[in-house]
């Protein structure tokens, strides 16, 4: 009997193990494509924000020679000059240099032409000349190779796991006296444009959803349907074309313009397009379904038998809306103005294409440094810093509010 127990328990172990294989066989391809889609691009962008060996693999010698350099208030020894001479004229036989201009006028304003310049008198020197005249021609190419400063900045650049990108994107800058904020300042104004434009849009978000909202919520099903689909409706036309859209509408000779003189309202046409108001009011735009959706879905299960009981009982309907209705709708706006938010500080095609000079978001930058500039590596850490930031806001949401109040429907 005991030995028919054990059995028993056996087939049923084993059982569960093949249900619990079978059930993460059908998980697997999601948890892969998570993997590969989310975990994998944040993992990137958190390493490449702080791990940049692009100085190091092109003048490892001389930075070594400047880990020696003991006292940085004189100009490195004359051993370490010929070394960074040497490796200079190297790169500028291979065309390498002005990937290391670029590099060290990150670190410090005007290094681009000083290390150009002197690139292309030491690649006049043949091989067997540099020992003799490498460090003379270097010092008489910029009379900043003699000064310490330049040398800190070179060692500073050649880091290879460094937090100068993430002062960069706070607007700061490491000196010789320390660490202090920068003359201008762009990218703070900018995460404070980012954050003031995404609260607006979810403020109008709201405003325009929740009556929408609620006068569907209040329909009959088959007519909240067929309004629902309006909705909707949006979401089956691409993003590009929506965009476009706005454009034919707020251009100087647009739809808006052309019927405002056409009927002599107005003497000279509005500058709607390439502004904040063109990036706020288009974004408005897209971003309305994803605040009705939430908002109608707890509206619609919410009893109206409630109201009628608060208002028999003496309630006014504006106080009684206020004190019953009001707040048995804030999971759905709440989490309709998540999403919002969340996804306006991040949007990128509609402020570029709207927004121009003027409407652009730190979205638009992080974009810049990855296709122009090639920074990618400051681009990473204005997008960590973006990630940081989004996390700390619903860090704070669920401190004060409590995430479990989220509901989608």
């Amino acid at each position: 009997m005991t030995a028919l127990t054990h059995a028993e328990r056996d087939l049923a172990s084993a059982s569960r193990r093949r249900k619990r294989l079978l059930a993460f066989t059908f998980v697997a391809p999601l948890l892969l494509f998570i993997l590969l889609s989310f975990v994998a691009p944040i993992a990137s962008m958190l390493w490449r924000s702080v791990y940049h060996p692009t100085v190091a693999e092109l003048i490892p010698a001389t930075l070594e020679q400047l880990e020696q350099w003991d006292d940085d208030s004189q100009t490195p020894p004359e051993a370490t000059l010929a070394v960074f001479a040497e490796e200079l004229h190297g790169l500028a036989k291979e065309r390498q240099s002005g990937k290391l201009a670029e590099e060290l006028n990150r670190m410090q304003a005007g290094m681009s032409s000083m290390v150009k310049s002197t690139a292309r008198r030491l690649g006049r020197l043949k091989a067997e000349e540099l020992p003799q005249q490498g460090v003379e021609t270097l010092l008489q190419a910029h009379r900043n190779w003699a000064k310490p400063e330049t040398w800190r900045a070179v060692r500073r650049a050649g880091e290879v796991y460094t937090y100068h990108n993430y002062l960069t994107a706070l607007d700061l800058e490491h000196t010789d006296q320390g660490i202090r904020p920068r003359d201008t300042e762009i990218y703070r104004q900018l995460y404070t444009k980012t954050l003031k434009t995404a609260l607006i849009i979810t403020v109008l978000c709201a405003l325009l959803g929740y009556p929408l909202a609620y006068y569907l919520a209040s329909l009959p099903s088959n007519r909240a349907n067929l309004l629902l689909v309006l909705v909707l409706l949006p979401f089956w036309t691409s993003l590009l074309v929506r965009t476009t859209a706005w454009i034919a509408l707020l251009q100087t000779n647009g739809v808006i313009n052309s019927f405002l003189l056409s009927s002599g309202l107005v003497a000279t046409p509005f500058e709607m397009l390439y502004t904040s108001f063109a990036t706020i009011l288009a974004m408005t735009h897209i971003l309305l379904p994803f605040m009705i959706l939430p908002l109608y879905s707890v509206m619609r299960g919410i009893d109206p038998s409630y109201m009628r009981a608060a208002m028999s009982l003496g309630a006014p309907p504006l106080p009684a809306f206020a004190r019953i209705y009001f707040p048995m709708t804030l999971p759905g706006l709440s989490a309709g103005a998540l999403l919002v938010f969340i996804i306006s500080v991040g949007y990128y095609i509609t402020p570029a294409l709207v927004g121009g000079t003027d409407g652009q978001m730190i979205s638009n930058i992080i974009a810049f440094h990855m296709q122009s500039s090639n920074n990618w590596e400051l681009a990473a850490a204005l997008g960590s810093l973006l990630l940081a930031l989004i996390l700390l806001l619903y860090w704070v949401y669920d401190r004060f509010v409590g995430a479990g109040s989220i509901k989608l429907g």
